[in-house]
């Protein structure tokens, strides 16, 4: 069942929690190394470059606190919590049913829930590609199972390079990006069809997309380069259809935007608490926006 966004936007966002780098598992918290407080922080390849980000920029200001930053999809995250080797996992789906009970019976507390932002999961094609719009059904019906549309002159579409069968791009099926596109795209009890390409990251679809006149993907707009174009989405069939952006965004027009999430064990410790406030804060907040992203408020 999707959530309703306007919902996140009113939470109250603060951010993530500690933890410290240290061997195997280890309590919510973690310790310190060498004089400096360590935080791993691992998940969703869509919010990698934000995440990067945040941390670069803290780390410069406070060389005490290292936020190291890794990838691998959200369900790499959630699964490095799990086994408390991570300290936040990020994530562009929220946390499922299966995985909250696995924490709490793990480790005795229920995982927290902080909402950093919003993302437009934008459609991608090659840049020369002349598709004007595109419906929630068209996508259904090029990716679902079953789905019957595999040419762009099915769309009324001639594709550069003269090359009339679509080639999909996908992300592997450990990322959020995956999961959120599949429940708000396809229908419910379906699946993906199979022969999509499937892509480990977020870049990856964008720079597949941006080299393959054919091709169509689906990744985090903050991904968008010059090789590609985004295409306005409308919900169906004869609805004004919306481009990918923050106004869009936030109004809830664009059909296909999700909240960005992180997840901690238990409570964050102070000098943790001292970094999500920051990511919260006007400067982490101006980093959200120039990384392609909604910041948590407007401005």
């Amino acid at each position: 069942m999707k959530k309703n966004i306007n919902k996140y936007l009113v939470i109250s966002l603060v951010i993530p929690f500690l933890g410290q780098l240290g061997c195997g598992k280890r309590e919510a918290g973690g310790g310190v190394d060498g004089g400096s407080t360590n935080i791993q922080n691992k998940g969703s390849d869509t919010m990698l470059q934000l995440a990067q980000a945040w941390s670069e920029m803290y780390s410069a200001k406070n060389p005490d606190v290292r936020v190291a930053v890794s990838g691998g999809g959200s369900g790499t995250g959630i699964a490095g919590l799990i086994n408390g080797v991570v300290d936040v996992a990020n994530c562009s789906r929220s946390i499922k049913p299966a995985e909250e009970a696995e924490i709490q019976e793990k480790h005795g507390v229920k995982p927290k829930e902080y909402i950093m932002g919003l993302d437009c999961l934008a459609v991608f094609v090659h840049k020369d590609n002349p598709i004007e719009e595109i419906t929630i059904e068209q996508l259904s019906q090029i990716y679902g199972e079953d789905g019957t549309i595999t040419k762009w002159s099915q769309l009324g579409i001639e594709a550069p390079g003269g090359k009339d069968e679509i080639v999909r791009v996908s992300r592997t099926s450990n990322s959020g990006t995956y999961v959120y596109f599949k429940e708000t795209v396809i229908p419910e009890g379906k699946t993906f069809k199979s022969g999509a390409l499937g892509m480990h990251g977020s870049k990856e679809v964008v720079e597949l997309c941006g080299k393959t006149p054919a091709a169509i993907g689906f990744s985090g707009m903050g991904y968008a380069t010059d090789e590609v174009k985004m295409v306005p989405v409308s919900k169906k069939e004869g609805d004004k259809a919306f481009a990918p952006n923050n106004e869009n965004a936030l109004s809830g027009d664009y059909p296909i935007a999700r909240p960005l999430f992180m997840y901690t064990l238990g409570e964050p410790k102070p000098h943790v608490k001292a970094y999500l406030e920051w990511c919260m804060g006007p400067e982490g907040q101006k980093i959200v926006e120039g990384t392609g992203y909604v910041p948590n408020q407007q401005k």
